[in-house]
């Protein structure tokens, strides 16, 4: 039985593009694929479509951010399977930043989204990874949080700080065998950027999903997707900061 058989791939979000692509990858490789969200409809068709790719198992679960109850039976569940666990975090909300200058309550659901409910689901997960030495977590962040702008500085914020618990993480579970990759994509097709201004080199999903997977063959710590984007965002960071604040971006 080859490793990538014996692994269960936990997909936070998987009802999310870029997360159905990845999935996609996963179960043409045989892998056990838990796939957790909200919308149960749709992440049973979702599993029904993972089987027939070639997915060992796939079976839809609940999963919410913002409802740490659901966190527990996700892991359990992995656990039960067997074998290595991995998990991938494609959970996330922005909201327009206008809307959260409008109604500051929203900050909450975008930094649970985001940043905490992701976070606090992998530090439960964590000793499971420790006890099996090895497997793999993919968390899914955003250039967005290599620097506050006055677009979405907010969802940037949480985003670093993701990106920071991620880094974290990596330096202890790296210790047991665990790799950690943190992917920083930029514009990306999915339902969060539709209709947004400004939109330039937009990447499809399974673009998004074919570069974690060569990062991970990789073993890369962390991946901008596509390329260029560290090397925009390399600029974005060098700009001083008194020309930056007068910059609309």
């Amino acid at each position: 039985m080859s490793e990538t058989r014996s692994e269960t791939w936990i997909i936070l979000g998987a009802t999310s593009s870029m997360a159905r692509a990845f999935a996609r990858l996963k179960a043409e490789q045989g892998a056990r694929l838990l796939l957790a969200g909200r919308d149960m409809a749709e992440l049973r068709r979702l599993a029904g479509d993972m089987r027939l790719r070639g997915a060992a198992e796939a079976e839809a679960i609940a999963f919410d951010a913002r409802a740490p109850a659901t966190f527990a039976p996700v892991i359990e569940r992995a656990e039960a399977a067997g074998g290595m666990i991995s998990a991938a975090i494609f959970v996330g909300s922005m909201p327009e930043q206008a809307a959260i200058d409008a109604d500051p309550a929203l900050i909450e659901g975008v930094v649970a989204d985001s940043f905490t409910g992701p976070a606090r689901f992998l530090q439960m997960l964590a000793p499971a990874m420790e006890a099996r030495g090895g497997g793999t977590v993919v968390g899914v962040g955003s250039v967005a949080g290599d620097r506050g702008r006055l677009g979405n500085y907010v969802y940037g914020a949480a985003k670093a700080g993701f990106a920071t618990y991620l880094s974290g993480l990596r330096n202890r579970l790296g210790r047991e065998g665990v790799h950690v990759l943190t992917v920083k994509p930029g514009f990306v097709d999915t339902a969060m950027t539709w209709g947004l201004e400004g939109m330039f080199l937009v990447a499809s999903p399974e673009a998004v999903a074919a570069s974690i997977e060569r990062a991970l063959a990789k073993r890369k710590n962390t991946l901008y997707t596509p390329f260029f984007w560290r090397w925009i965002m390399l600029i974005i960071r060098l700009i001083p900061e008194p020309l930056f604040k007068r910059l609309s971006i």
